[in-house]
């Protein structure tokens, strides 16, 4: 399936339900609200994406407590689904997803190498799956395969919740 028809797909189910997305963007730099919204219409089923890459910004604008990032750093479990449960606080939506990860090609460790991406999918009724990636690939694949994993959970799971 290609990135548009999951897309499509996500706001059939989207509209059906008469509910709403926001993102949470911090490696993909806004890819997956730009890919959701390249669809006609997505105004009807996505209402923001919030673009955090600094930790500064993902403090300010989703409230991720700095105790969190310093602990885990800001690519981890526990950063993703603060970004998620803090978009939900900051946006009127049924859905959010949170993506927080090393593009590359620099930037990596030994405990987080280039391709290591957290993403988190939450909903109204708290945070429904935080799980980690270890892409292959250059900077542009491992970004859109971020977009591909986030959007097909968020598809799977509205599936799953019709």
């Amino acid at each position: 399936m290609t990135t548009p028809e999951l897309v499509e797909q996500i706001a059939i189910l989207l509209r059906a339900r008469g509910e709403r997305m926001a993102t949470a963007e911090s490696c993909t730099g806004g890819l997956i609200a730009a890919t959701c919204t390249d669809l006609a219409g997505s105004s009807d089923w996505f209402e923001r994406g919030v673009v955090t890459y600094s930790n500064e910004a993902k403090q300010e604008l989703l409230g991720v407590p700095k105790a969190l990032i310093d602990a885990h750093g800001a690519v981890s479990a526990e950063v993703a689904e603060a970004m998620a449960t803090g978009l939900l606080t900051h946006a009127p939506v049924e859905w959010a997803i949170a993506v927080t990860g090393v593009a590359g090609p620099g930037g990596g460790s030994a405990e987080k190498p280039v391709g290591t991406v957290w993403l988190a999918l939450a909903g109204r009724s708290g945070v429904l799956r935080v799980w980690c990636e270890r892409f292959e690939g250059d900077r542009a694949r491992v970004r859109w395969q971020t977009v591909t994993s986030g959007l097909g959970a968020l598809k799977w799971q509205l599936g799953q919740a019709s």
